[in-house]
This record gives C-alpha cells, sequence and structure tokens, in this order.
C-alpha cells in the first residue's frame, strides 16, 4: 500500500530535520565557521541520490513551498512594528538592498562566464 501525501510530507520533513540536525552536531563538534543548516543542505545532495528518501523529501518540499507566504508574516510585522526605523533609514536600506542585488547578480555572472569559459577550454577535439 503506498503511503499517503501527508505521511510522504511528514517522512520527508522528518528527514531534512535529522539532516539539519546532523549538520548542526557536525558544525558544533568540529567547530566550524559554517552554520549547521547549510551542512544539513550539502549532507542532503548525496542523501537524495538514494531513491527511497527522494519521494518524502519531494512532499516535504511541495508542502513546505505551498505555504512560503506565510514566512513572510514575521517580516511584514517587524516592519510595521519598527516604522519609525524604516521611514528614517528606508532611503538607506533601499540603496543597500539593490546595490547589494546587482554586486550579487554581478558576481553569479562572473563566475560562470569564468565557469563556462574554462569548461569550453577543456572540451575534446573532435575531428
Amino acid at each position: 500500500m503506498e503511503p499517503s501525501s501527508s505521511t510522504q510530507a511528514l517522512r520527508g520533513i522528518a528527514i531534512l530535520l535529522l539532516l539539519q540536525a546532523a549538520g548542526e552536531a557536525l558544525a558544533r563538534a568540529l567547530s566550524l565557521p559554517i552554520p549547521g543548516p547549510v551542512i544539513g543542505l550539502l549532507l542532503l545532495l548525496p542523501a537524495l541520490g538514494v531513491v527511497e528518501l527522494r519521494a518524502p523529501v519531494a512532499a516535504a518540499a511541495d508542502a513546505l513551498l505551498s505555504h512560503l507566504s506565510l514566512l513572510f508574516v514575521p517580516i511584514g510585522v517587524g516592519v510595521v512594528t519598527h516604522l519609525a526605523l524604516v521611514s528614517e533609514y528606508g532611503a538607506r536600506l533601499v540603496v543597500a538592498i539593490v546595490l547589494s542585488t546587482w554586486i550579487g547578480m554581478a558576481v553569479t555572472a562572473l563566475t560562470l562566464k569564468a565557469l563556462l569559459h574554462g569548461a569550453r577550454g577543456r572540451e575534446p577535439e573532435h575531428g
């Protein structure tokens, strides 16, 4: 009997939480400068190679993404709560956000360009 989608999603969330906990344990035990959840995501990559884990993790991802808008509620509450700060520093915040976004996009584009250029140099010759 095939497990229901909610059961699959719960299994997937459990897997994600276990990987996050493992990443946190590794980060603390080895005094790594990388946050535990990031290590957990790195652990997720090889875990997705196990076929039995893919469906539950995919079901959990679908469930989480369908409620993604709820994650923006705390940000909205924070903005409303600190409206005086936003009105005082709003222009500076917008400039910082726009500049950091542009810089991030430029670095990403330059990295991609360098990687693609390096990959072209290693292509075998035909003929």
